[in-house]
């Protein structure tokens, strides 16, 4: 396994991976209502046909900044480029401990007159709130990796139906619009978005814009990670957590904060950061739920992801919008080693864990 020269380890000592077979989380204990946007203020004003006016031209407003035709809601994992060999990585032990099943929340008896709804909260967001809530221990079968682009297809396909699985009941749970994201797999040196162009290479392995995944096989440097499908399976799921974001309206509060400070402004590029870093949270948590649990997803490859999320992140890239190197091993560790989500809240972590 090839990579640059670590960085340095993560903030405080990594704790260790989950352990071997427990049920690690559980659904939400209640259901949340959805929670509406923001009407403008203009709307209580005036007579009654005024009102009516600059209500609907506040919802315009906002539709508008939530999904600009550029950019927006959009983001690829970068592979680091031509890294040089690493020092030996020594994963910590296995704690041992196990946990009780818990069950399921009940079903509310009654439906929302208005559908589920996405919430455009951050830090404050219900699905971070519950300190116990995590990914179903799950068993998921992947076909074996080849570096070739039919086998690529078929490896990443099995995992979004096992990415479904786990998250589609978590997020249905609390009243959230799931639906699976579409899946591409482009084969041009360029594909189209509606975030635009994208052009395919070592900075393109995966790439996510609204409801779809893209995963351009050209992108994955199979050349320098070989046979390594803990670390496709890592930066697929850091993917999909983009679309956990956007199902559970994450994403679109992140983007207004990020369009409102500026995209490059100190603080536009610290949105970014926690955005991403909690995708990294996400990918682990994945990867930490399904672990040992007789599938296919083995000890061997979880130990390959994590060794590899010390390669990655703007110290590599030499940008400032995904975390530093140190950060990105850190986030995603965090969410493998527990399962709970409330430890991907990188929105009300300090600016000093999100650099």
């Amino acid at each position: 396994m090839q990579g640059p020269a670590r960085q340095g380890p993560p903030p405080g000592p990594p704790q260790g991976p989950p352990p071997q077979n427990p049920w690690l989380g559980q659904y939400p204990p209640q259901r949340f209502p959805p929670q509406h946007q923001k009407k403008s203020p203009g709307a209580i004003i005036g007579i009654a046909l005024g009102a009516v006016t600059v209500l609907v031209l506040g919802i315009v407003a906002i539709v508008a900044l939530n999904r600009p035709s550029q950019g927006a809601n959009a983001t690829g994992y970068q592979n680091p480029p031509a890294p040089a060999p690493t020092s030996a990585f020594e994963l910590p032990p296995n704690n041992g401990s196990s946990s009780t099943a818990s069950s399921a929340p009940t079903e509310s008896s009654e439906p929302s007159s208005t559908g589920p709804q996405k919430i455009l909260k951050l830090a404050d967001h219900p699905i971070l709130q519950d300190p116990n809530a995590g990914l179903q221990n799950r068993v998921c079968d992947l076909p074996t990796w080849q570096s070739t682009q039919s086998r690529a297809e078929a490896f990443f396909t099995a995992a979004s139906k096992c990415l479904d699985a786990a998250w589609g009941p978590f997020l249905q749970a609390y009243d959230l619009p799931f639906t699976p994201p579409a899946l591409h797999f482009p084969t041009g040196p360029s594909f189209e978005t509606a975030c635009g162009t994208i052009q395919v290479g070592i900075a393109t392995a995966a790439y996510y814009c609204e409801d779809n995944l893209y995963v351009p096989f050209a992108g994955l440097q199979t050349d320098q990670y070989g046979n390594n499908p803990g670390v496709y399976l890592a930066l697929f799921a850091h993917e999909y957590g983009h679309h956990v974001q956007e199902v559970a309206g994450i994403m679109d509060a992140a983007w207004q904060k990020i369009y409102a400070a500026g995209q490059n402004s100190p603080e536009g590029l610290e949105m970014s950061r926690r955005k991403e870093l909690q995708a990294q949270c996400f990918s682990g948590m994945f990867l930490g739920a399904h672990v040992d649990q007789g599938g296919t997803i083995t000890r061997d490859m979880y130990n390959k992801a994590w060794n590899d999320q010390e390669t990655r992140g703007d110290n590599t890239s030499h940008s400032h919008d995904h975390g530093t190197n140190a950060h990105y091993a850190y986030w995603w560790r965090q969410g493998a080693k527990a399962n709970r989500i409330a430890d991907c809240n990188t929105f009300a972590a300090p600016s000093s864990l999100v650099s």
